[in-house]
């Protein structure tokens, strides 16, 4: 997430009133999680145990709970709470905006496009044209829909990520100040829902189709073509590429790719990153071919069996 101007360090440290490590002067463009940081940004960090990453890491501020040696060209904030005070940056550049209206003021439409009643869409929203959007579809604010856009009844595009820290007292959430991004000629079945990143975007690429109830979690990205069937579940941070295909009810855990051409067959279960050009079965996803052997195998047991027996 860039911020609309840039700030200096001690501007962002007075806004958390936080003690800061470099230049007052340094410059600070934006914001972002670890895997979508650039120069200028801040990212924050609360364990040790990703100190190092975070200090390495493309980001140029580092919002951190101690005060440590700070790397050459890089600067600190430091902060008893980098979770909250990350949270705090996040309010203060994009806060909620309470809606006036089913179709936002503020939103724009191309021609040709087709909005069907009950809908809302937010703030600053930008839909393409020649799209259709049935009725009861919800357009959270700061999405971009592309041209020739089909989203079908009851889709919800933008809501909050499912991203939480444990403490005593319960669950804190970490505050969504991300985007929804469609590419042209995308279809989205009914009752789909995509969560809008943490500070980037979730994007789903050009031409590509999801069937009926399928969930895309915060800041993943889904490439070019590729196929999703029903009641799939694609947890945040995911990576898929181009050309895939996923068939109904499968499940994928957060920060892995699926990489370009991949097949994944119906009710898999993927939990690691899958090569390209190859399909996949099973839970936990193996190579398809390897697990209909196994479960030839598998239907030979009480003939085998049987045959001890004799």
């Amino acid at each position: 997430m860039k911020f609309p101007q840039k700030h200096s360090l001690e501007q962002i440290a007075t806004i958390l009133g936080v003690e800061y490590v470099g230049a007052a002067d340094f410059p600070v463009l934006g914001m972002n999680e670890i895997h979508v940081v650039e120069p200028g940004d801040i990212v924050f960090v609360d364990h040790p145990k990703y100190y190092d990453k975070a200090l390495a890491s493309a980001a140029t501020v580092v919002l951190i709970n101690k005060k440590i040696a700070c790397p050459e060209g890089k600067a600190l904030l430091i902060s008893e709470d980098p979770f909250s005070d990350f949270n705090k940056l996040t309010k203060f550049f994009k806060p909620f905006e309470k809606a006036t209206s089913s179709i936002a003021t503020t939103a724009t439409i191309g021609e040709g496009t087709i909005i069907q009643p009950n809908c809302f869409i937010g703030h600053n929203v930008k839909v393409g044209r020649d799209c259709l959007i049935h009725a009861n579809v919800t357009i959270y604010d700061n999405a971009i829909i592309g041209d020739g856009v089909t989203i079908h009844s009851g889709t919800v595009l933008g809501a909050d990520a499912f991203y939480y820290k444990k403490r005593e007292t319960g669950f804190d959430k970490l505050l969504s100040g991300g985007r929804v991004v469609i590419e042209d000629h995308v279809d989205l079945g009914a009752l789909c829902t995509v969560d809008k990143g943490v500070t980037g975007d979730t994007t789903i690429g050009q031409g590509s189709k999801l069937d009926n109830q399928v969930h895309v979690g915060h800041d993943t990205q889904i490439g070019k073509r590729v196929l999703i069937a029903a009641q799939s579940g694609i947890a945040g941070c995911v990576v898929i590429e181009d050309d895939v295909v996923i068939w109904g009810q499968v499940g994928i855990a957060s920060g892995i790719t699926i990489k370009e051409k991949a097949v994944i067959f119906a009710q898999s279960g993927v939990g690691r990153t899958l090569e390209g050009g190859k399909s996949y079965l099973g839970t936990p996803a193996e190579d398809s071919k390897k697990k209909f052997r196994e479960l030839a195998s598998i239907r030979q047991i009480p003939y085998i069996l049987e045959q001890i027996k004799k």
